[in-house]
């Protein structure tokens, strides 16, 4: 298992830079690679966490953080994450879900990535039965499919103008951070084999260095635009060599 860590240190530094953890990619390179349907969610989910964890150590540092932004979705989030994460569903319906989680999530982040150089446009104030609304919904599919769901986050917020790019990219992974651990939970209501989980250490560390990486394009290099252009281009590639996968 040397090609599948590569993939996932790359996933991990486009995604971090621009505040993601790249779950959906991690699953459909798990489902490429045949990986044991049974333990996607929760290597998804852990490889989320470590790279959305630097990233938000990153951010509260330079204080971008608006927890009054954030709990509305949270409260509406928390407890469907948990509930669709405890489900279970087949393998087809999963390929299913999975394919359409990221044909949408790709044309999400290409529309956000039009946003990412708008600084001074007019924020809106967001209801918070709205959030809350919202963050259900993106909890319960985050939680079936086991991602953190920022990914589709982040482009509403920036469709319904609700931040500054920064604060968004903040709450998105703030948002991701707390998914993915209640997710976690969620999963571990299933029968998961442990033994197995800790075989992947590979990944995890992939994903843990590419964070790293990625951050540090970010801070340095490229600009966020560029960045978001190029994941949302990975994430309908990957969704392209998957629905091929699913038709043969």
């Amino acid at each position: 298992m040397i090609i599948l860590p590569i993939f996932f240190f790359i996933t991990a530094i486009l995604y971090s830079s621009v505040g993601f953890g790249g779950g959906s990619t991690y699953l459909a390179l798990m489902l490429i690679w045949d990986i044991p349907f049974y333990i996607f969610p929760v290597i998804a989910l852990f490889c989320n966490i470590i790279v959305v964890s630097g990233n938000c150590i990153n951010y509260l540092r330079k204080g971008n953080f608006d927890f009054k932004q954030l709990t509305p979705y949270l409260i509406g989030s928390i407890p469907f994450v948990f509930f669709g994460a405890s489900i279970q569903i087949t393998k087809e319906l999963f390929e299913i879900l999975l394919f359409v989680v990221l044909i949408v999530a790709g044309f999400f982040l290409f529309l956000e990535s039009r946003s990412f150089n708008n600084n001074e446009m007019n924020i809106n104030k967001i209801p918070k039965i709205l959030s809350i609304i919202i963050g259900s919904i993106i909890g319960f599919i985050s939680g079936i499919v086991g991602i953190g769901g920022g990914i589709f986050l982040s482009p509403i917020l920036f469709l319904m103008k609700a931040g500054y790019p920064k604060q968004i990219i903040t709450t998105a992974s703030l948002f991701i951070l707390i998914n993915s651990l209640f997710g976690v939970a969620g999963q571990l209501t299933k029968e998961v084999v442990f033994n197995e989980f800790l075989d992947f250490w590979p990944l995890f560390i992939a994903v843990l260095v590419g964070g790293q990486v990625g951050n540090f394009l970010n801070i340095k290099f490229l600009s966020n635009k560029t960045l978001a252009l190029i994941t949302s281009l990975l994430v309908i590639f990957v969704a392209a060599r998957m629905g091929l996968k699913l038709l043969s």
